[in-house]
């Protein structure tokens, strides 16, 4: 007989003080599925650099800032729709939560279809103006062209991947990662290894995975097990839910569409003053890092619902804790993934080609692009905190402060002076200024948990055994500037 949850089942899983085992516990599972996903996206890659060499991996990198964008939208209908869903459950308001899911599916839905028709019609267009030179550009066009057609798939599971995790079944996303990326690597070893079908290979395993994935995620809320529905009635796009969603979510889409931004004026910069090969290491290096950023993006992903439920139901002194808590291990773990990329990075690009000058162009690179790992955890968790709390305005200026205010600038002045080495130090110098500017806009937001958890707007303990919480009157879901 099939069990469906119910809200006593999501109580118990966010209504408690022990944050350091719920943190844990919500993270896990978004750290194996993140591993895998980050895992088949670099598998693409290593496929490719294998069986079709530099001028492949060139293509998938001239890619990746149109694949930046799909994300970026996925991200951006997902976090503000986390975001106004885990507050709303915090305040006992669980049909205007699912209101909230319902708009963010049909607004994902709407996204992809003028991306698309932006998109298609313009390939090579848009190709070239990344940056494709004539021996990348046949290699980008096949991948670009049928990646394009999975981007409605790429949204939709975006969101609801966020969508689980804001009801507190992290479970369900990691699964559904894991799943995607399992028929990733198998369809890359069919396509590309052994039916030698190269980018369009990669490009076909990476369709046909998405789709697998977003299949798992909609069978989770029709076939009852979920505890929030998707109604046909709240399908229906409404002003009132699609502004906060948008107020907050824009801080994560714009800071992936300034990262795609910032990655185009790279893939610029870096076929201007190293040609073909520096291209190639570059999109070696992004591979790398997206493994390297990943504890920190997890932590913040467990943390984003534990933030957004104590906040709504005005637990600021739990609130407190998990932001502690969070930046605390996230800059421990950003930390040890620094030393190890920095002193043993050969390893790790061996592993996506055996081109010996390839290779030392990537390590050379690598020494300077990941001095500034340890600092990336806290920008991370700074985000996610305004976002979690729905401070629009924060959380959009630190969503664009690494890519639009601080790399951009630097890319497009220090190497005029010192070439590709000041290409490669635009990335720690810019961590380190976005470091102090999350810095200069968390303390505040802290230091008013603090005083609100002191004053009696909610007990510094969490307020669990005296049975505060959403019928002590939560915290108005509406977004706050």
């Amino acid at each position: 007989m099939k069990q469906t949850a119910s809200p006593t089942s999501l109580h118990h899983a966010l209504d408690t003080d022990r944050i350091g085992r719920l943190l844990f516990h919500l993270s896990m599972p978004v750290f194996l599925g993140m591993f895998v996903q980050t895992m088949y996206n670099v598998m693409n890659t290593i496929f490719v650099g294998h069986n079709v060499g530099p001028l492949g991996i060139a293509g998938l990198s001239i890619v990746f800032p149109i694949q930046m964008l799909g994300m970026g939208m996925g991200q951006m209908v997902g976090i503000g729709g986390m975001s106004l869903i885990s507050r709303y459950i915090g305040a006992g308001r669980s049909e205007d939560a699912e209101k909230a899911l319902g708009n963010g599916l049909s607004l994902g839905i709407l996204i992809s279809v003028i991306v698309m028709a932006l998109v298609l019609p313009l390939v090579n267009y848009w190709l070239r103006l990344i940056g494709a030179t004539d021996e990348v550009l046949p290699f980008a066009r096949d991948y670009l062209s049928i990646v394009m057609y999975a981007l409605p798939f790429q949204i939709l599971s975006l969101a609801l991947l966020n969508y689980t995790r804001a009801e507190g079944n992290a479970r369900v996303g990691m699964v559904a990662m894991i799943l995607g990326a399992v028929t990733n690597i198998i369809f890359d070893a069919t396509f590309i290894a052994w039916l030698g079908y190269g980018v369009k290979g990669a490009a076909w395993a990476t369709f046909i995975s998405q789709a697998v994935s977003l299949v798992f995620l909609a069978l989770y809320y029709f076939n009852g097990n979920s505890f929030l529905k998707v109604r046909l009635a709240n399908l229906r796009l409404k002003m009132a839910i699609i502004r906060p969603m948008f107020s907050i979510g824009v801080g994560a889409f714009v800071q992936t569409v300034s990262g795609s931004l910032s990655a185009m004026i790279l893939i610029n910069s870096v076929v201007h003053y190293g040609g073909d090969y520096a291209l190639s290491a570059f999109g070696i290096i992004q591979r790398i890092f997206m493994f390297a950023i990943m504890p920190s993006l997890v932590l913040a992903q467990g943390a984003q619902p534990i933030l957004g439920y104590n906040y709504g139901a005005r637990r600021f002194g739990l609130a407190m804790k998990v932001v502690v808590m969070a930046f605390a291990a996230s800059t421990i773990l950003g930390s040890v993934m620094f030393l190890f990329l920095y002193f043993i990075p050969a390893p790790m690009i061996r592993v996506f080609t055996n081109d010996t000058e390839l290779i030392s162009v990537a390590v050379g690179a690598a020494k300077f692009m990941f001095l500034g790992m340890p600092l990336l955890g806290f920008v991370n968790v700074g985000l996610m905190v305004f976002q979690a709390i729905g401070r629009a305005v924060p959380a959009f200026i630190v969503a664009v402060a690494r890519q639009v205010l601080f790399l951009i600038p630097i890319v497009l002045i220090v190497p005029r002076f010192i070439g590709l080495n000041g290409l490669w130090l635009s990335f720690p110098g810019s961590d380190l200024l976005t470091t102090l500017l999350v810095t200069s806009l968390v303390i505040p937001v802290l230091r008013g948990f603090r005083r609100q958890a002191r004053s009696g707007e909610g007990d510094p303990d969490g307020g669990l055994d005296s049975g505060s919480g959403p019928e002590t009157g939560p915290v108005p879901v509406t977004v706050m500037e």
